[in-house]
């Protein structure tokens, strides 16, 4: 043969033009066949894509949903464990203060017994007191200087403490207020 056309694959060359146009038919035909099989797989593929998207956006939403609530108890609730803890204080408060004729000794007694349980219901709940000891050096983060005062001790360093200060989980919730020593 002696024209441009391919033949198509599988025709023998001395083939006559109606066998080359049918071989070229049935290789046309098997082609679109594979093309609309390739095309289904890749619709069902798709499709399968596209279910998968929708599931894992689904359980994003879900799990975004469920964060927001567990963020919203804590908010409302986190109290609930360190209010607790303070009930006894208030029931040791009121108890005392029921009592009509208490001596100052027995006064002096339920205010300290109070205070003990004030203060392990404040280290339970990771309430810790800022309450530095003279000589300490002045940090600025857990102190507040209310003034400075000469001394024999080594400038910048705490003199007395006039108030405690308390910290939660490593962060100050209120500096101790200090005294401390001036530059000489």
């Amino acid at each position: 043969m002696t024209d441009n056309t391919a033949s198509p694959p599988n025709v023998p060359e001395d083939a006559s033009p109606e066998e080359v146009e049918a071989a070229m038919h049935a290789h046309a035909s098997d082609a679109l066949a594979s093309a609309q099989a390739e095309l289904a797989a890749l619709q069902a593929k798709s499709a399968d894509l596209a279910d998968q998207y929708l599931r894992a956006k689904a359980d994003a939403e879900n799990a975004r949903r469920r964060a927001e609530e567990e963020i919203a108890k804590a908010r409302k609730f986190g109290v609930e464990s360190f209010a607790e803890s303070l009930l006894p204080v208030a029931d040791s408060l009121e108890a005392g203060l029921s009592v009509k004729e208490a001596t100052p000794e027995q006064l002096r007694e339920g205010a300290e017994a109070t205070l003990r349980q004030l203060t392990a219901a404040l280290e339970r709940n990771k309430v810790i007191a800022i309450q530095p000891e003279a000589g300490t050096r002045f940090d600025p983060h857990l102190h507040q200087a209310i003034s400075m005062v000469p001394s024999e001790q080594e400038a910048n360093t705490v003199v007395s403490v006039l108030q405690k200060g308390y910290s939660i989980a490593e962060r100050t919730l209120r500096p101790a207020l200090v005294v401390v020593a001036a530059p000489k």
